[in-house]
């Protein structure tokens, strides 16, 4: 089999134009490491990079851990790309939610060169994004106790003009997170997969060295320490590794075919023959948005209570902020019941069934044993609903994973982020997408797939 997945790449770069597209993704995706370590001018961060390997517990699943999570470590280095692609991603996620709920912008979506204009105002919006969060990032780094709790030290080289530091900072940052937004277009264009879904997953992948030294310090820890695992334990994590991949490659490719029949009509002159088809309902619809969406709502009630607590000195506000932390089990059951609804809320707000059926009528379509018209509209409705409930079902199981890895069986957070969550739900589905587009190009040109047969499991 790995021979066979050998050949496969190997016979990737006989195709010139392939080639070429490897290559470009490659170098880009190298320029944006190098975004990732470039330190902004007037910050010192080694101090930071200290901290965060000795606190990295404390920060998974904050928003600040997350965020150093998508940059690949940019934010701990203070480096150009400390914002990452984030507000280009929280842009898109906005336009995309305002289309579903303004007619003006999804009319716009579904005409000709709309969907230009709509890209066009998610660079906009970025911009103002990145200002936002530029300035925030820029006042948390100039007192990082505010942003990282238990931080002792300054970030700031003393003796500069401050309101200098401030404009340069968020300045260099919003240049930092156009220039990514760019690459990412630009591979995209011109190379191979999804140019920003890339940028994201190149950056977790970044952690994958820190996370190999946390592991086999476990197994083999310096002299006198004793060791934290055993054969069994590296058995077992082994076999919860390939689990999860196999459940998120699975839940990833699974759909619901839905049979479509289209009559025979004539426009003009020409007739067309009646065809059958089906249309694919992915029962993940919703990807790893419901994870990100709960993880960075959650937080919020506990920051909130904890300072109303310091300030009000009225310990029940204490005690219901530490209610809502991790390992308690408030937390995990508002953690299940968010990820659900944001499940079916992505799902209502992205899939238009009434639309789908009008279309369907449109151009003579019909699923056998379903009325056009209404009744179509309300079969794939409480179809939709169905397979969506399997599918959160699935991401909460993932996403709590590396959250009792870490607080019950106590593994480092950069060895745990691996077994589940956003991390490897992004990581496996971009790696998927992008071997889906190479394996077009092998096919198009007679050559084997990454399977004999020329095409995955599950693939169609």
């Amino acid at each position: 089999m790995f021979a066979a997945i050998a050949n496969t790449f190997s016979n990737c770069f006989k195709i010139p134009e392939l080639k070429s597209r490897i290559i470009f993704t490659l170098l880009m995706l190298a320029l944006c490491r190098v975004i990732a370590f470039v330190p902004v001018p007037g910050l010192d961060a080694s101090a930071l990079n200290e901290w965060f390997k000795h606190n990295s517990g404390q920060m998974s699943g904050s928003v600040v851990g997350m965020y150093s999570l998508f940059t690949g470590g940019a934010m701990r280095k203070c480096a150009i790309g400390a914002l990452g692609i984030m507000p280009y991603i929280t842009a898109s996620i906005i336009i995309q939610l305002l289309s579903a709920v303004l007619p003006g912008l999804s009319k716009l979506s579904r005409e000709e060169g709309g969907r230009a204009k709509i890209i066009q105002f998610g660079r906009y919006l970025t911009v103002l994004l990145c200002l936002g969060h530029g300035t925030l990032m820029t006042l948390g780094w100039e007192n990082p106790s505010s942003l990282f709790n238990g931080f002792v030290g300054h970030l700031v080289v003393p003796g500069q003009n401050i309101w200098f530091y401030r404009i340069q900072t968020i300045l260099v940052l919003t240049t930092g997170t156009m220039l990514l937004m760019w690459i990412g277009e630009q591979i995209t264009e011109r190379g191979i997969g999804n140019g920003i879904s890339l940028i994201i997953t190149i950056g977790i992948i970044a952690d994958l060295p820190m996370a190999g030294q946390a592991l086999w310090e476990g197994f083999f820890p310096p002299e006198g320490v004793e060791a934290q695992y055993t054969i069994f334990h590296g058995i077992g994590l082994f076999l919860l590794l390939l689990a999860v991949v196999a459940g998120v490659i699975a839940v990833t490719q699974a759909q619901r075919k839905i049979p479509v029949q289209y009559a025979q009509r004539a426009v003009g002159r020409k007739v067309y023959a009646g065809s059958s088809s089906f249309m694919p309902l992915r029962v993940n619809y919703a990807g790893v948005m419901p994870i990100i969406f709960a993880q960075a709502i959650l937080m919020f009630p506990s920051l909130i209570l904890e300072r109303l607590g310091a300030l009000t000195h009225v310990k029940l506000f204490t005690e219901m902020a530490t209610n809502l932390n991790r390992g308690h089990w408030l937390y995990y059951l508002l953690y299940t019941l968010m990820i659900l609804f944001f499940s079916y809320f992505w799902v209502a707000t992205q899939f238009n069934e009434i639309q789908i059926s009008d279309d369907l009528k449109k151009y003579g379509g019909y699923i056998p044993g379903v009325r056009p018209g209404q009744a179509t509209s309300d079969y794939l409705h409480r179809t939709m609903s169905r397979i969506t409930l399997a599918g959160a079902i699935f991401l909460t199981l993932i996403a709590l994973i590396p959250q009792v890895m870490g607080q019950v069986f106590h593994i480092n957070q950069y060895v745990s982020q691996f077994f589940g969550g956003t991390s490897m739900l992004i990581t496996v589905g971009v790696l998927l997408d992008t071997m889906r587009q190479m394996e077009t190009h092998l096919l198009m040109r007679h050559y084997d797939g990454f399977l004999k047969k020329g095409r995955l499991k599950g693939r169609f």
